[in-house]
């Protein structure tokens, strides 16, 4: 169909819908289920040990990483504070993170007494731009977080060689990222370490918890003793070395996040084929372009496929009218971030909390004019679930962005 008939409307508006399929997550069968409940039934649901459940999982992940060692945690927040913790930053040292992620990426770096600085992403893939890392760099830097946002691995060899070039350790925020890969390496296993998150939404799931890896034995060590109320190998149990809290995981999610990891691959598969396909049938629609996968080796593992949406090429509508629309045709789809991490209320305002802010940073004059763009005007999400569909659902999904133009340059003319 090549224009709007007078049958034809939006589904926002009563029409009938494009997209047919459903997107069920998350995805289980009875292994889950007996899994799961063989634990129950044997009584040993807690992890006073790290029990066996848990430390098979965790040299599963690993392995499955290709990294030395892993240590598991209640949430990919706390994962991550575990890592940064471990680096061995000090109150007042400053954190370099992307504005356009989680609020988790910014605030654990606050935990931790420590001062995020805001490096903008690049307008191409949305992950941090290396080349604006530099002038971002004082005497108080110590780490940098890249992002591997929606799952699209950042560029590991520009940060590093900036990260080694100051001495700056590397922990990669991989919460979107299980199965994703950056020159055959597996994603988080390429910096000093890498955190993930096994929330309700991400791609490898148990409802909740974290997982973070490392080669380095340092820092497994002291993530391990952190995560375990600062305990050693060799001390007793009411033995106490460093200041850690409970943060270890079940063995339910333990058995749990066994039978999912089982399913990674083929769904990372799947996810990173729809992708490209969908590239191909979005490249073709004037005003909607999809995100650069950069120029190396890649394995996308989509936790969101987004591309960055222009108004002009479709009545002017803002993005949020558009996002309505495309999600009553059956797309699950969201504007997401509504602004960078900067502008929120915690930056903005550095209450009581914020401590160890000092009076010389002032996030009130913070613009990185790629992220603002993105939440505002531009970025489309569409979740992980729907790019394990078929390659009709991609094909649904194009079709319905190409409706939506339809008709509204349609009501234009007739206006």
């Amino acid at each position: 169909m090549s224009k709007a008939t007078t049958a034809e409307r939006l589904a926002i508006h009563g029409g009938e819908q494009v997209v047919k399929g459903s997107f069920p997550w998350p995805i289980f069968d009875e292994q889950d289920v007996q899994a799961v409940a063989d634990v129950v039934r044997s009584g040993q649901w807690g992890n006073p040990d790290c029990g066996d459940a848990i430390a098979a999982f965790e040299r599963q992940f690993a392995d499955y990483c290709g990294s030395r060692y892993a240590v598991s945690c209640v949430n990919g927040s706390v994962s991550l504070r575990l890592a940064l913790i471990a680096c061995g930053v000090r109150p007042g040292d400053e954190v370099i993170v992307p504005p356009y992620t989680f609020i988790a990426t910014a605030s654990i770096v606050l935990e931790a007494n420590c001062v995020p600085v805001f490096v903008d992403i690049d307008p191409d893939t949305y992950n941090l731009d290396p080349t604006k890392l530099e002038a971002a760099i004082t005497e108080r830097t110590r780490v940098i977080i890249p992002v591997h946002f929606a799952g699209l691995a950042c560029n590991m060899d520009a940060i590093l060689s900036v990260a080694r070039g100051h001495n700056l350790r590397v922990i990669e925020d991989a919460a979107h990222a299980h199965g994703g890969e950056y020159r055959g390496k597996k994603l988080g296993s390429i910096g000093d370490a890498g955190s993930f998150s096994f929330q309700s939404s991400k791609n490898l799931t148990s409802g909740e918890g974290g997982i973070v890896i490392t080669n380095d034995e340092g820092l497994y060590q002291t993530m391990n003793s952190l995560r375990n109320v600062g305990r050693m190998p060799g001390g007793q149990w009411y033995d106490h070395f460093n200041p850690g809290c409970n943060y270890r995981i079940t063995q339910l999610q333990a058995v749990l996040l066994t039978e999912q990891l089982k399913r990674l691959d083929e769904q990372t598969y799947t996810r990173n084929e729809n992708g490209l396909y969908l590239d191909q049938l979005l490249a073709d629609i004037d005003g909607i372009t999809p995100l650069s996968r950069g120029n190396v080796a890649i394995r996308h593992c989509y936790h969101l496929y987004i591309f960055r949406y222009d108004k002009a090429k479709f009545g002017d509508i803002p993005k949020k009218e558009f996002v309505s629309m495309l999600s009553a045709e059956g797309v699950p789809c969201s504007t997401g971030y509504p602004h960078p991490l900067y502008k929120q209320p915690l930056f903005q305002q550095k209450n009581w909390m914020c401590y160890a802010i000092s009076d010389y940073v002032d996030y009130t004059a913070v613009h990185c004019a790629v992220a603002e763009r993105a939440c505002t005007d531009e970025a489309v999400w569409i979740f992980q679930h729907a790019m394990l569909g078929t390659r009709h659902d991609m094909e649904s999904f194009a079709e319905a962005i190409r409706k939506i133009q339809r008709i509204l340059k349609s009501e234009r003319v007739n206006e």
